[in-house]
Formats: C-alpha cells, structure tokens, sequence
C-alpha cells in the first residue's frame, strides 16, 4: 500500500487515489478476463461514483471495486454498506438516464469485486436494483 508522508494531506489523497486506480485497473483486467466488455471506468455523477461498468452479454454490469489490505475490520466486500448501495443505485439510474434508458428498462446488475489482501472475490448480483 502507498506510504503517506505526515503532514502532506495532499499527498495522502493522491495516494489514495493511485491506490484505488490500481485496484480498479486490476478488477477490470479481471473481469475481462472472465469475458465481461468493458464500457466505462470512474464515471463521476452527482451524489456517487461509478467505478467500472462492464457488459456481460446483454446485462449491463455495475461493479463496486473495494480493497482492504486485511480483514481485521471485516473483509472488503463487508465495506459494501447499505448507505453505499444506494448512493450506487442512484448513481446507475442517472448514468442511465443520460444513456436514454433507466433501471426499469435496461437489464443490468450490480456487482462488488472484493480484494482482501491478495484475495479477489467477485460477487455477481451483489444486491438488487430494487430493494
């Protein structure tokens, strides 16, 4: 994990960051791997961030990448709360939006790619875009 020099906030945030970026780069190889299209990364909307979204077929895939360098705190997709659920939810159906469709009328899913240590756990249908 990237050290963070004390006193440089600054540099804790970019650390931060290129932490998260290489985890995401790292969920999309993955996933494409797995046969899944990428479509887009990072996609910031008001109210939440998107971090990958991937084709599977013809559903398309919202995924949520968490790392945890350990579990001591619970695993990384334990970090998935409900608050965040939703904030994903509502970033989705503005994406969707934007793209002419919605949550009601195009197929898709959402799922969390959880990398605890070196670890990775995906998890298909994660929660539901009606709960």
């Amino acid at each position: 994990m990237a050290t963070i020099p004390s006193g440089t906030a600054g540099t804790c945030i970019l650390n931060h960051r290129a932490t998260g970026t290489q985890f995401e780069q790292q969920a999309r190889r993955y996933l494409e791997h797995a046969g899944l299209v990428f479509v887009a990364a990072n996609v910031t909307l008001r109210g939440g961030e998107l971090d990958l979204i991937m084709q599977d077929r013809q559903t398309l895939v919202f995924v949520e990448v968490r790392y945890r360098r350990n579990a001591d705190f619970g695993d990384a997709a334990a970090s998935v709360t409900w608050r965040k659920q939703r904030r994903l939810l509502h970033a989705a159906a503005v994406w969707l939006s934007r793209q002419g469709g919605s949550l009601d009328t195009i197929d898709c899913r959402f799922d969390v790619l959880a990398i605890t240590g070196n670890q990775i756990d995906w998890i298909p249908n994660a929660f539901a875009a009606h709960t």
